[in-house]
């Protein structure tokens, strides 16, 4: 950030009186600018005891597979947006069922939020952000061309807990070891 939304002067980035961590600040106008995490809502569609994935038609990652998933909107619960990226990405309707994984990625700023689901119809087919659309069985995921991270750990963890049965809500951090985007 190098000016602010304010005012529209140049921003300083320091630590402001009373606080403890860098903020963008405007000597300007007086305005603090916090910068905090985005939240990402997403889905893990079945139908058929299969799961929807989307082939990626944007950046990053382009052509790769990945759960329907994206930032949430102003004004929009964490379900909502988990429902509206399904169906962006997808053209499926879904019915949440549950919350299942939520994901820290502290180094892309990132939180996600991932719901079980059940295509409602069977109808999916690509959206706007979408190549294509394809239901997979477990051995049958392109696992190695999976755009994310966090989509392998959760596809992985929900194909072990689908063995049970149970779904329990679960929370991971994902570290960067390396240069793999996320």
């Amino acid at each position: 950030m190098k000016f602010c939304s304010d005012c529209g002067a140049e921003v300083d980035f320091r630590i402001p009186e009373g606080d403890n961590r860098p903020r963008y600040l405007c000597d300007n106008c007086g305005s603090i600018h916090y910068q905090n995490p985005r939240i990402v809502a997403g889905c893990i569609p079945e139908w058929d005891s299969r799961i929807l994935l989307c082939r990626r038609a944007i950046e990053p990652r382009y052509g790769l597979w990945t759960l329907p998933a994206g930032f949430m909107e102003n004004g929009e619960t964490v379900e909502a947006a988990a429902s509206r990226e399904t169906e962006e990405e997808a053209c499926a309707k879904v019915k949440l069922n549950g919350l299942y994984c939520i994901c820290n990625i502290p180094h892309v700023h990132q939180v996600y939020m991932i719901f079980r689901g059940r295509v409602i119809n069977g109808h999916f087919e690509p959206g706007p952000e979408s190549l294509e659309t394809a239901l997979f069985s477990e051995a049958d995921i392109p696992w190695k061309e999976l755009a994310f991270p966090v989509v392998e750990r959760t596809l992985r963890r929900y194909f072990k807990d689908r063995l049970t049965d149970r779904f329990d809500t679960y929370l991971d951090t994902i570290a960067r070891p390396d240069k793999r985007p996320l």
